[in-house]
């Protein structure tokens, strides 16, 4: 999907869980988005529920590819549990998070 104001990003989104389970769906189209566009690619975690290190190897694995590629992987609607989970690893001071201008403010 490409977002409105910026025709080169591309969005994809993120089902309830990121996990050992379910990381040989997601990690495919991840990075063929990062192999296949330009401009931003954002990850929209807002349907996330519950994410472990696979899961977060994952996001590192795709954001490298995506530095790789010249483009910026930028994490959008991330819930407060799996903010914490990102706290808690450091990996929000790796990965981009977007924040809404209102918790900004």
């Amino acid at each position: 999907m490409r977002v409105p104001g910026n025709s080169q990003a591309q969005v994809v989104s993120v089902g309830a869980r990121l996990d050992a389970g379910t990381v040989t769906g997601v990690r495919p189209r991840l990075h063929e988005a990062v192999d296949s566009g330009r401009g931003d690619l954002i990850v929209d975690l807002s349907g996330l529920e519950m994410i472990d290190a696979t899961g977060l190897g994952v996001l590192v694995g795709t954001h490298r590819r995506a530095v790789g590629a010249e483009r910026r992987l930028i994490l959008r609607r991330v819930p407060p549990r799996i903010m914490r989970v990102l706290a808690v690893t450091r990996l929000n001071r790796v990965l981009t998070v977007e924040h809404p201008m209102a918790a900004v403010a």
